[in-house]
């Protein structure tokens, strides 16, 4: 027989002949199977291994297939597993009390396998169709929350500095400092929104490969980015940069910047009156090191454990918008530079407050690298 499309299906029935025989012809066509010989066992295996398919014998001593079937349907984790009854006749009565308790289908014994085998491809057929289809539903959400959050930094600043300058709020000479950030960070949100379109054609891969990012130019733009919010807050934005060498990392520039941005912004939400110390420095061999530090409470070691987890807050309440937070940003970062072959961690200042370390490859040997 042709193979058929990857299932996995457990098989549940008390007499081991039969379960022998379901199996042998199961497994010869494509499908992983599992075996349990009696409604707990079945049960437990389901919890533990999650097929796409139950085989299920109606007619077990102790545990009988509708009890199997009402205690499915019960647990959340498998109610909307498939069930296809194995029955010993075609007893109306039988049948429609299956039906009623949650099966979708049934097969008589003693069975055709060309019967049992379609109808086995149908619903794993359309069990795997709707998982596939969720999993693309979840991405699409998970990509809106992508979108949405690293939008909202660099709109923030258009936002900012555009309240300045209607309110006519500095001097005509810091006009076109503020004129620039917004342009450069609605550039930016463009830029975020160009990535996600090339991520969704599967080309980031292939962008990312060989890109570089420059240290020195990443903490000089968060300063011209960021240090009028920090003056207008009357906060100082320090930066400090290891020797006068420029050193290049191995990530894409953008991304780097979208990683730092999230963290100034939270040092700038959560450490209220705190200024904000930038340093680059040599991390492990091979490694460079981007910190971003402040003055403020720092975070609980009872939080520490949970920082870097989706949808989890630095602090259970915030000044300005912190309650409308998704506690993604944190999570995503860290992903981000583990995906370019580095860390992110959290880790006590000394003398008091945060300290967040970014530490990435140097890119020796890479397009655009430094010699």
């Amino acid at each position: 027989m042709t193979k058929v499309a990857a299932g996995r299906i457990l098989v549940v029935d008390d007499q081991p002949a039969n379960l022998r025989v379901v199996s042998a012809l199961l497994s010869r066509n494509g499908y992983d199977v599992l075996n349990a010989t009696d409604g707990e066992d079945a049960l437990r295996i389901a919890t533990e291994a999650m097929p796409d398919l139950i085989l299920l014998d109606v007619l077990m001593p102790g545990m009988d297939g509708f009890e199997v079937l009402a205690e499915i349907k019960q647990r959340e984790t498998l109610m909307r597993l498939p069930v296809v009854c194995l029955t010993a006749a075609r007893d109306r009565e039988q049948l429609l009390r299956a039906f009623d308790a949650g099966a979708v289908d049934y097969v008589t014994k003693p069975f055709l396998p060309e019967e049992l085998l379609a109808r086995v491809s149908a619903h794993v057929g359309l069990k795997l169709t709707r998982d596939r289809l969720e999993r693309v539903a979840r991405e699409r959400q998970e990509l809106v929350n992508l979108v949405a959050h690293d939008l909202k930094n660099p709109l923030s600043s258009v936002l900012f500095a555009s309240d300045i300058l209607r309110s006519n709020g500095v001097g005509p000479e810091r006009v076109p400092r503020y004129l620039d950030t917004i342009y450069e960070s609605a550039s930016d949100a463009l830029g975020y929104i160009k990535r996600y379109l090339e991520m969704q054609r599967s080309t980031r891969e292939h962008t990312e490969r060989n890109a570089t990012a420059s240290l020195h130019e990443t903490v000089d733009w968060l300063e011209n980015r960021y240090g009028l919010q920090f003056e207008a807050r009357q906060r100082c934005m320090r930066v400090s940069a290891h020797g006068s060498e420029d050193v290049r990392v191995a990530i894409d520039p953008l991304v780097l910047r979208q990683v730092a941005e999230n963290l100034v912004s939270n040092a700038m939400k959560y450490a209220a009156g705190s200024d904000v110390d930038i340093t680059c420095r040599p991390g492990a061999p091979g490694y460079w090191q981007l910190l971003v530090e402040d003055r403020g409470p720092g975070i609980a070691s009872a939080r520490q454990r949970e920082l870097f987890k989706p949808f989890v807050r630095l602090h259970d309440s915030a000044g300005g918008d912190g309650g409308n937070s998704t506690g993604l940003g944190l999570s995503l970062a860290r992903e981000i530079v583990s995906n370019a072959g580095g860390q992110l961690w959290y880790e006590d200042r000394e003398g008091g407050g945060a300290r967040f370390v970014v530490e990435l490859p140097e890119a020796r040997g890479r397009k655009g690298a430094s010699p």
